[in-house]
């Protein structure tokens, strides 16, 4: 069965915007290229209606008196038609009139011409003259060139009154072919900004889009990490506030199912941890009720003070744990001297160190710092050193070093000692997974995880591996 392509949100976004804008685009700009000839040409042909009305007022008195041909007025109007302007209008230079004018009388013959070549024809068959002299408006249009549709020429004509009596005609023609290049120049400035008006449409469409895709993309992120129970920073919009109140809603909903959750998992781990120091606490207290002899008494007296220490530390570490992994990010860093650091966790592990016959040595930059909740890390060092000592043979050395490595800085511990089997290696960082400790001891199997959960809250990871002659625990923390 065939599926449709899974093509990102924001670009399905982007191309219906795509479509839409260039399909208005293109209609408009259509429909303003189209408009732009005829626009051209009545404003010319309003243009010649004046012009004509003008020169027929002007005409009206040598006109009536009969002597048109030998007036001042058919003078100027010779003059006019031989000028050879020198203007620029606007990127095209003008150096011919465009303007003819012809004068006939009553009965269509021309009588006056600005060009000089038709006097004494008779134009009473044109349109402008037949309909002029009739007291209706005369205009014609007519191609030079049958197959030139540039060559036609615009005839308006307008009517010599004297008395209320029409003696005459004025007729102004114009062209085409010379307002032509403005109405090339016109649909080509529509075109280009049409064109780039366009662009800087799609242009923001496609920001807008690819913000939108950003955004989803973040949201998914969140979802994802809350999914896998992983701690996450909320994402912020301050544009897209519908997108922040789907985030606020999934926090919402993820605190309380994780709430639920939470409660569940714990109370039926922390169930199961309590089960085995219940039961010997119950069983030394049940043979105490009976009478034994006093080394007897002190022993199993010891046996339940032992599981009871052993039950607060699974409580203390257990509460301790849940309030790390409930926070969605650090709330306080500090700069903080990692030497330091390290110098206090050996000396606060000297008594065991002693006890156990152990040299530890620490071989750390005195100028390296790092960004960090110092009292996280510090516990997180507290919880690795503890390990190292549970499982360091007697005589055996530990080792602290740090480095810079590609923008981070990597904390380790060494501990010449046993290797982690194989099969546990991916495991001993799960929650209550512990391996057996060489004197029999029992361990709450949440070390290893609270190291982890530091890690991963500085932006880190912890990383353990066997190394030649002994194991090797890494916390690599992002460098500031």
């Amino acid at each position: 069965m065939s599926r449709w392509p899974r093509i990102p949100l924001g670009l399905r976004l982007f191309l219906l915007f795509f479509v839409l804008v260039a399909m208005t685009a293109y209609f408009v700009s259509k429909t303003v290229i189209q408009e732009v000839k005829p626009a051209v040409r009545q404003a010319t042909e309003e243009t010649l209606v004046d012009v004509a009305n003008l020169l027929a007022v002007l005409a009206q008195q040598p006109m009536a008196a009969g002597n048109l041909n030998q007036s001042r007025f058919a003078e100027l109007l010779s003059t006019y038609g031989q000028r050879q302007p020198q203007g620029r209008l606007w990127e095209f230079g003008h150096k011919t009139i465009n303007h003819r004018i012809y004068i006939t009388d009553r009965n269509g013959i021309v009588v006056a011409d600005s060009w000089q070549q038709d006097i004494g024809q008779d134009f009473s068959r044109w349109n402008d003259v037949y309909l002029t002299l009739r007291g209706q408006y005369g205009a014609r249009s007519t191609a030079l060139d049958p197959d030139d549709p540039l060559s036609t020429v615009m005839h308006v004509a307008a009517p010599i009154m004297d008395n209320g009596a029409i003696i005459g005609s004025v007729t102004v023609a114009k062209a085409n072919r010379s307002v032509q290049p403005f109405i090339d120049l016109s649909k080509q400035k529509v075109a280009f900004w049409m064109l780039m008006m366009t662009l800087l449409v799609l242009l923001a469409g496609a920001l807008v889009a690819w913000r939108i895709n950003t955004a989803l993309s973040r949201l998914i992120h969140y979802a994802n990490h809350m999914g896998q129970g992983k701690p996450v920073t909320k994402p912020r919009f301050r544009i897209f506030y519908e997108y922040g109140a789907l985030s606020d809603a999934l926090e919402q909903m993820r605190n309380q199912l994780d709430g639920k959750q939470y409660v569940e998992d714990y109370v039926q781990t922390l169930t199961h941890e309590l089960k085995s120091p219940l039961s010997a606490i119950r069983g030394a207290s049940e043979i105490l009720q009976a009478p034994l002899p006093a080394d007897k008494q002190n022993r199993f007296a010891g046996n339940i003070e032992r599981e009871a220490r052993r039950m607060q530390s699974l409580i203390d570490q257990l509460l301790q744990l849940a309030r790390l992994e409930k926070l969605p990010q650090l709330e306080q860093v500090e700069p903080v001297m990692l030497a330091s650091l390290v110098e206090e966790v050996i000396a606060s592990a000297a008594p065991r160190l002693t006890l156990k016959q152990l040299q530890c040595q620490a071989s750390l930059p005195g100028s390296l710092q790092i960004q960090a909740n110092r009292f996280l890390l510090r516990q997180a060092l507290f919880n690795l050193m503890d390990n190292a000592l549970d499982f360091a043979p007697s005589g055996a050395s530990l080792s602290w070093q740090a480095q810079c490595d590609h923008g981070s800085i990597a904390l380790s511990l060494f501990n010449q000692g046993p290797a982690i089997p194989d099969y546990a290696l991916p495991r001993v960082r799960e929650r209550f997974f512990s391996l057996a400790r060489p004197d029999g001891a029992k361990s709450s199997g949440l070390g290893l995880h609270f190291v982890e959960q530091v890690a991963t809250l500085h932006g880190g990871e912890l990383q353990l591996k066997n190394h030649q002659d002994g194991v090797l625990a890494t916390l690599r923390l992002p460098s500031p």
